[in-house]
């Protein structure tokens, strides 16, 4: 359906640019303006934003994509419900047999009138990860690298973000052959030092899984993997702004090195992200979920339950940043950390993937290829039964 959307106000992508107007044809942005003929939908009271980019999520809605990799579909069918129209199912540590089930589930393709977030891909969160930083990964699954383990670890596979620690034997081929094939590497769950660290990075890592979390601290003396990539401007670096994985003036020292372009936020959750607390399960691994966050029975976290919309909130507010400013490293950021040029912002040419918020920021609805596919029970749109001339 082609049609325009009157709302109060655009991002288009960087900033609020004063426009209220934004015309959809054939599911894309055709113009930041009106065309005639189109039907108009009036939503004067929303501030129309990109859809969000999530690049580490290990599961929602009590689904554990691990634990059953078929479960991404119906995962993503509801993540709009929360704001996420693009979305990398994030398998952790376990058996390569699982990847492979991921693997195929994503090539497989969604069912039949699938109408929720875009899956352009995985991120495998391991199994190459370093042992002493395993967080809550089963060590039981942790591998030395092989080239021979990754044997159609590419795009066109379904595999387009892979976590490893870059200081392991042979990761730097890894990284050389991954990156190769156009799968982005990230370095993560890893003890590597400041020259491990840049090796990796001039082997073709181009970011950094959860900032502080399941590495070394920074030190002053020996930077660690935190130092190096705070330290590379080039790199990105994915961030947990929930308050708990990260203290506030860390991710403010991090605002400061990685804004505006450089920081994507995440979220990390878990299978408990949208449902209430209680026992559930990450890998296999029993996790318990209160109101704040997931644990194993040894207190250590196991993802989060973080909205990806409070993490927005809590950056801007954390920062002392602008909301514009904050929502980027949701959407553009993301997304071109993954070379999706055209998504995570709204303008000419890109996928019409947008939320509507109201004026608290609350998530009014989330559209998906200019199809409406979460509408809040309290929302209110209006059709103008007027084309425009």
């Amino acid at each position: 359906m082609n049609f325009t959307i009157e709302s109060k106000e655009i991002y288009s992508p960087e900033l609020f640019n004063g426009k209220t107007l934004l015309a959809v044809e054939n599911g894309r942005v055709s113009t930041l303006g009106e065309v005639a003929g189109a039907k108009r939908l009036l939503v004067p009271g929303y501030r129309l934003v990109p859809g969000l980019v999530e690049v580490q999520i290990n599961g929602a809605f009590g689904e554990d994509f691990t634990d059953d990799p078929t479960a991404i579909w119906r995962v993503g069918a509801r993540l709009p419900e929360l704001g996420i129209t693009t979305f990398l199912p994030t398998v952790i540590t376990s058996p390569l047999e699982t990847v492979h089930l991921a693997m195929d589930t994503w090539m497989t393709g969604p069912p039949v009138g699938y109408t929720g977030a875009r899956i352009p891909g995985l991120h495998l969160e391991g199994p190459f990860l370093n042992p002493q930083k395993k967080g809550a990964h089963n060590p039981k699954y942790l591998r030395t690298p092989t080239i021979s383990d990754i044997q159609n670890w590419d795009p066109q596979h379904g595999v387009r973000l892979v976590t490893l620690a870059p200081e392991l034997p042979d990761a730097v081929q890894l990284i050389e052959a991954l990156s190769a094939r156009g799968v982005v590497v990230s370095a993560g769950h890893s003890q590597a030092s400041l020259v491990e660290a840049r090796a990796g990075f001039a082997a073709g890592i181009l970011c950094g899984t959860h900032l502080f979390n399941a590495m070394p601290p920074l030190g002053h003396r020996e930077p660690g993997l935190a130092g190096a990539l705070l330290d590379e401007k080039h790199l990105f670096t994915g961030l947990i702004v929930d308050g708990i994985h990260v203290a506030p003036e860390m991710v403010r020292l991090t605002w400061r090195m990685k804004a505006p372009d450089r920081l994507v936020l995440v979220t990390d959750a878990m299978a408990a992200l949208g449902v209430p607390g209680g026992e559930y399960v990450l890998a296999g691994a029993h996790v318990r979920v209160d109101e704040k966050s997931a644990r194993l029975a040894d207190g250590t976290l196991a993802g989060s339950i973080l909205k990806p919309l409070d993490a927005v909130y809590n950056l801007q507010q954390y920062a002392r940043c602008s909301f514009a400013s904050a929502l980027t490293c949701f959407t553009r950021n993301p997304a071109q950390m993954l070379r999706l040029e055209t998504v995570g912002r709204v303008q000419p040419g890109s996928p019409a993937d947008m939320l509507l918020l109201d004026e608290e920021n609350r998530l009014a609805a989330t559209m998906v290829g200019g199809e409406l596919v979460y509408s809040a029970p309290w929302a209110k749109f209006n059709w103008d039964e007027n084309t425009i001339a």
